[in-house]
């Protein structure tokens, strides 16, 4: 993936001419659909939120001056809007209660039974302390740590210094950290 565009290498866009809104949509659906889900724990509002942003980018797409760099454009406007969702509350009275964050399937393998056994109850401290992470920390840190971003694209993406950026992160990763040895948040 290009930082400008998002996209790969593999000929669906050349140099020479922007890529289609498809391709975009096809290259960042499911990062979009990872973010949403992580800053908000909720698979409809993330669904939702997610086609909020595409509708943003059908909007931005046909505008005389397209952003440069649509993977941090598109990152930016679903932070947005989860920023909007959380902010007016009135979601978390209605939303629909679906398939809890703590107990989504997020591990590549199956595990086995004893470490199942051993490491469901650091789940659940962990993810407890995920939830209650401050949003501007879990943010920082779902860029940074699970997307890979750099901390000057996340600063530049979130509209931070970078030394926020790391400050923000060091604090989040200190409360998981605690989390995990069972020590509390």
């Amino acid at each position: 993936m290009s930082a400008g565009d998002g996209l790969t290498g593999d000929g669906r866009a050349d140099a020479e001419r922007p890529p289609t809104y498809e391709e975009l949509f096809e290259a960042h659906r499911r990062r979009l659909g990872r973010l949403c889900r992580l800053l908000l724990a909720d698979p409809q509002e993330s669904q939702e939120v997610v086609q909020e942003v595409f509708l943003k980018l059908h909007q931005a797409y046909a505008s005389p001056e397209p952003p440069s760099d649509w993977s941090a454009w598109l990152t930016r406007v679903a932070v947005n809007a989860c920023h909007d969702r959380r902010r007016a509350g009135w979601w978390m009275r209605f939303r629909r209660y679906g398939e809890r964050l703590d107990e989504a399937t997020l591990l590549a393998r199956e595990a086995s039974p004893e470490e199942r056994a051993i490491g469901e109850e650091t789940w659940r401290r962990v993810w407890a302390a995920f939830r209650r992470l401050p949003d501007r920390q879990r943010e920082v840190f779902v860029l940074r740590q699970l997307e890979g971003w750099s901390t000057q694209a996340v600063a530049e993406a979130l509209g931070l210094r970078t030394g926020s950026v790391k400050s923000h992160l060091f604090r989040a990763i200190r409360r998981l950290r605690a989390a995990a040895v069972g020590s509390g948040s």
